[in-house]
């Protein structure tokens, strides 16, 4: 099988992060995977949690699911890689598959220059 590459290929409107299979990997994994278009995949240390356009993790339901504290720096713990933008706000991460969805946050000047 041979790989394209160049300008002929296509975004795959994807993005995801790999949590370690804790306690709490767990279930955060578990509250991302009852959203439409998240697909879990889990291995002996580690869940893949992948979606399409924006997968979005609310600290505020992710608390209550886990019932103590949820914030960045757990977020920071329990992930080890992502692929997407990922945007770190007060009350939420998000990783976004395209930087144009991200622009707002990231600050990606979406206005052609001459």
């Amino acid at each position: 099988m041979k790989m394209e590459f160049g300008s002929d290929t296509e975004i795959s409107n994807m993005c995801g992060v790999t949590l370690m299979n804790t306690s709490t990997g767990r279930v955060v994994a578990e509250v991302m995977g009852e959203r439409d278009g998240v697909e879990l995949t889990e291995y002996p240390s580690m869940i893949r949690v992948d979606g399409a356009r924006l997968l979005e993790f609310d600290y505020d339901e992710l608390t209550e699911a886990l019932g103590t504290d949820f914030d960045t720096s757990v977020f920071e713990e329990i992930s080890s890689t992502h692929y997407g933008r990922m945007v770190h706000l007060d009350d939420k991460t998000m990783l976004f598959a395209s930087p144009e969805d991200a622009a707002e946050y990231i600050g990606f000047d979406l206005t052609a220059s001459s």
